[in-house]
């Protein structure tokens, strides 16, 4: 999946993955990660997702990745705020507030770019890739972490042979074997989302299951 695909994406307002409500989830299991207010938290491939302000709200500053200068604009337009703008390497930097994002390719992040975060929101980051970028992403996003650090991770499961991403289905098998090498994986709920969400129905799924996980990232030499 090339950038010309999200691009195009957000230049045509094709963009049915973006949530207008905080997402349940992470309202519920955020706590778990058990992060202090002033912790910074860092959020992969964030659009222009509510979920910021609400991170923010709960007084973590904000760190967010995303390769749409639409998205962004979006974003601080829609929220009546006012960033300031400048070029630092391959980023262009919007910030106002507590929120600060990159924008340009996730996977031109380096460790420098994250050395001060302590937590991860990741709603639609791993579900937006196809299976060829995942454990391309999953690596890269564990080599520029900091070690210890933890992540609240939200996936979808359905049957793809009656859909297709994006979002794309992502198994509990998938995320283990994506991130157990660094992480210990724990399951904290899977709740049954076609019941409560009409348009998954709409489109032919017959089956559609939310997982949330919190990853925590094993310290350098550690087992």
């Amino acid at each position: 999946m090339e950038p010309g695909f999200w691009h195009e994406r957000w230049e045509k307002a094709e963009i049915g993955f973006h949530q207008q409500e905080i997402n349940t989830h992470l309202r519920q299991f955020w706590k778990s990660l058990d992060l202090q207010p002033g912790q910074r938290v860092f959020v992969p491939l964030c659009g222009k997702s509510h979920d910021l302000l609400w991170l923010a709200g709960e007084g973590h500053p904000v760190t967010g990745v995303e390769l749409s200068p639409i998205a962004i604009e979006a974003f601080f337009a829609e929220n009546g705020l006012h960033p300031r703008r400048w070029q630092e390497g391959a980023f262009e930097i919007w910030e106002a507030d507590e929120i600060h994002i990159l924008c340009g390719d996730f996977f031109a992040l380096e460790s420098r770019h994250l050395t001060d975060m302590a937590g991860v929101y990741d709603r639609a980051a791993l579900i937006a890739l196809p299976p060829a970028l995942r454990m391309r992403y999953a690596r890269h996003l564990g080599a520029v972490l900091p070690a210890g650090i933890q992540m609240l991770l939200v996936t979808m499961e359905y049957d793809p042979s009656i859909l297709t991403g994006p979002p794309f289905t992502v198994s509990e098998d998938e995320v283990r074997a994506l991130y157990a090498p660094m992480c210990e994986v724990a399951l904290l709920h899977t709740r049954d989302a076609l019941s409560e969400e009409s348009r998954w129905r709409d489109r032919g799924l017959t089956w559609l299951l939310e997982k949330v996980y919190r990853l925590t990232h094993r310290p350098i030499g550690s087992e």
